[in-house]
């Protein structure tokens, strides 16, 4: 299937004469820092989002992640690239149908709730149907669908001010999700949230993303975070990204030592699966007399077979078959942290 968004060459530079100085660093091999009163947000990031996949944009603060997201739906207005959202270039929209992106395809989480304090519950999540000018009855029906999707059955009359900082959260979420868009953006959502609090929304976006197959742009500078959601990961630096990888390939390479940094202390027992460290082999029946693992059993789950056991395990593929064997020594090689 063809790529849901795809950015190429995307720049956004902050100060009076952007687009000057755009055309003086592209074209310099060496580029120059930009003059005082101009900020190099993102710097020439490309990359491309599957239908249903969830892409997280990982870096520390300034890296210019925020930005980035906010440029997809042209929040911020990029300085130079193409931004394609189903083969469309969001950047030569007109209001109107930029418009129609907004309110019909696209959704924003954002780490501010941003929930009306004096509307309830169910009218802050039925606000984009409104803007649409559903008629109450059908939005309040959807928005009350929504908010029982995302466990807040029972909540809809109340008033943001009655609810925990986590409920809050489920209440913005419940809004994007509403208007049934294609494309939801997170822009670091959970970063203001206790951490056990933190922990439950990423279990329940994960439940959410399994039913629904959302296609997704998660903003996190927690890279354990990063590894959890995303089916692919970039991590970014001084507005450019650094590496593009699925969470094991971050873990097992990393580029360079910026990227190394983030991984050293990644749970790899829950991101490392045996397909990640299996010796491979061309696919054969699997055994009648031992036990088999599938391909996408976490090493963590693997542990107690592997002490049980001594003699290498079969590891199967989707189709039952054989496509490679772990033993104690490879898995036990894989945990640890160099």
């Amino acid at each position: 299937m063809p790529p849901k968004i795809v950015c190429r060459d995307v720049w956004k530079i902050f100060g009076r004469s952007p687009r000057r100085i755009f055309k003086a660093l592209a074209t310099e091999s060496t580029p120059p820092a930009p003059p005082e009163g101009h900020i190099v947000a993102v710097r020439g990031v490309s990359f491309e989002v599957r239908p249903g996949e969830t892409f997280v944009v990982m870096g520390l603060s300034g890296s210019g992640k925020s930005t980035l997201v906010r440029c997809i739906s042209r929040i911020t207005e990029p300085t130079h690239g193409e931004i394609l959202v189903d083969g469309q270039d969001v950047l030569r929209m007109r209001p109107l149908e930029l418009r129609e992106l907004r309110r019909n395809r696209i959704s924003m989480v954002f780490q501010h709730f941003g929930l009306f304090p004096h509307r309830r519950v169910i009218d802050n999540v039925a606000y984009g149907l409104e803007v649409r000018g559903v008629p109450r009855p059908k939005r309040r029906e959807r928005a009350a669908q929504v908010l029982e999707l995302v466990g807040l059955q029972g909540w809809e009359y109340h008033f943001p001010r009655q609810l925990s900082g986590g409920m809050q959260q489920r209440v913005g979420l419940a809004r994007a999700l509403a208007v049934d868009p294609d494309i939801l953006l997170f822009d670091e959502p959970f970063s203001a949230l206790d951490p056990l609090i933190r922990r439950e929304m990423q279990e329940e976006l994960q439940r959410l993303q399994a039913t629904l197959h959302k296609t997704s742009i998660f903003i996190t500078h927690d890279f354990t975070e990063a590894l959890k959601l995303g089916d692919k990961v970039a991590v970014m630096r001084h507005g450019q990204i650094v590496q593009v990888g699925t969470p094991q390939e971050l873990v097992l390479n990393p580029i360079n030592d910026y990227v190394g940094a983030f991984v050293r202390d990644a749970p790899r027992g829950r991101v490392l699966t045996a397909q990640a460290v299996m010796t491979k082999c061309n696919p054969v029946p699997p055994p009648a007399d031992r036990p088999t693992i599938s391909a996408h059993t976490y090493l963590d789950d693997l542990l107690p077979l592997m002490a049980a056991y001594g003699d290498p395990v079969a590891v199967t593929d989707g189709n039952g078959f054989t496509i490679g064997h772990v033993d104690r020594a490879g898995v036990l090689k894989a945990l640890i942290r160099e």
